[in-house]
């Protein structure tokens, strides 16, 4: 082996040239390469490890503090969140070549994770282990979010009402619904501020207090969007920030369409019964006398004044006795049995042997087959 000439200060030793050693730029070589291998290896580490780690965990949702956020990490237990932390807290000496590494986490109890760090690596030409032992402690507490959910806040109220009308359990479970599917699709982008605060219902309908304004405005939009209607909004200052800016709470008040889908109306226009058939938009239905469409061009969303019959479901089957002509048929009366005319709507087929019918004050009418949207 060659010698460079140079002996250790701390041993005094000859210290051998190690090939590929090159001196700084001013000159000078690194402190530590003055020592030789055994001086060099006795103060030596390869890895700087903290004495201990702390995982923030919100006992509530299982979010995980990182950085100055809360992260949520959908992990039922949190083995792998300290597998991270410690490889982040974790450093590895500079001149280290080759390094491996491997890490074996023990259970201690439900608040404590050991982690058993293992590295390799190469330094001076020469292979070199070391093994570093992390405790991480999971320290349980609530995060912004939860907090904010605990403490009743909320910027904005969806209210879901009926026009002229009590919404149905199967409208308010949908409207329900809707504003749950929306709130977890934020979430899922990672946006933490998107939570329900409190669903109630009431005689009239349904509560919702959300998050934010902005929040609430989505699910007013979805829920017409879905379901019909219109929705208004309105807003009502509740106090002011540290810098002066006032504060307002949002309200939006959905209203679900007066009539439903499936429902049997008479406008009253002389052309009698419709069945409705779509309540998004325009009311779009089918002219049970007749079968032809029918759509009430009302603004603002106001439906058009019309009486109300039943529903398809009230429709009783009985037999089609004859077909009188072009615009007539004769219909066994499903309470009475009486043998009773009436009008043959385009829709009707008159092979058929049965025919379902209305049966209400305006008198019996055919109900058309139902289509695949109701």
């Amino acid at each position: 082996m060659s010698r460079s000439g140079e002996f250790c200060p701390r041993c005094g030793d000859e210290i051998p040239e190690r090939a590929g050693e090159r001196p700084s730029a001013a000159g000078q070589r690194d402190p530590d390469s003055v020592l030789c291998d055994a001086c060099y290896f006795e103060e030596f580490d390869l890895v700087d490890a903290p004495d201990r780690i702390e995982v923030r965990v919100c006992s509530r949702c299982g979010a995980v503090h990182k950085g100055n956020r809360w992260v949520d990490v959908g992990a039922e237990d949190y083995t792998d969140v300290a597998v991270d932390q410690v490889s982040e807290a974790l450093g590895v000496h500079v001149d280290a070549q080759s390094v491996a590494w491997q890490v074996a986490p023990e259970q201690v109890d439900k608040n404590t994770i050991r982690m058993h760090a293992e590295f390799s690596g190469v330094i001076r030409e020469t292979p070199v282990t070391e093994e570093v032992v992390v405790p991480v402690k999971i320290s349980r507490q609530t995060c912004e979010r939860c907090g904010k959910i605990a403490g009743g806040s909320f910027a904005s109220v969806v209210q879901v009402r009926g026009d002229g009308r009590n919404p149905t359990d199967e409208e308010l479970e949908r409207a329900e619904t809707i504003a749950e599917e929306y709130i977890a699709a934020r979430e899922d982008t990672g946006d933490r501020n998107a939570f329900i605060t409190e669903t109630s219902t009431v005689d009239e309908g349904l509560n919702m207090k959300i998050s934010t304004t902005q929040m609430g405005h989505g699910i007013a939009k979805r829920i017409t969007a879905q379901l019909g209607g219109s929705y208004t909004d309105s807003k009502r200052l509740i106090s002011e920030d540290e810098d002066g800016q006032r504060l307002y709470r949002v309200t939006y008040a959905v209203r679900l369409p007066r009539y439903r889908q499936g429902e049997v109306i008479d406008p009253e226009d002389g052309d009698g019964p419709v069945l409705v058939r779509s309540v998004q938009g325009n009311l779009k239905g089918v002219r049970l006398a007749t079968g032809e469409a029918y759509e009430a061009n009302f603004e603002d969303g106001e439906a058009p004044d019309a009486t109300r019959l039943g529903f398809r479901e009230d429709g009783r089957e009985t037999t089609l006795v004859a077909v009188e002509d072009a615009h007539a048929v004769q219909v066994l009366d499903p309470e009475t049995f009486e043998s009773v005319t009436v009008p043959r709507p385009e829709y009707l087929d008159t092979d058929a042997d049965t025919v379902t019918v209305l049966k209400s004050r305006s008198g019996l009418h055919v109900l058309p087959e139902r289509d695949d949207d109701e």
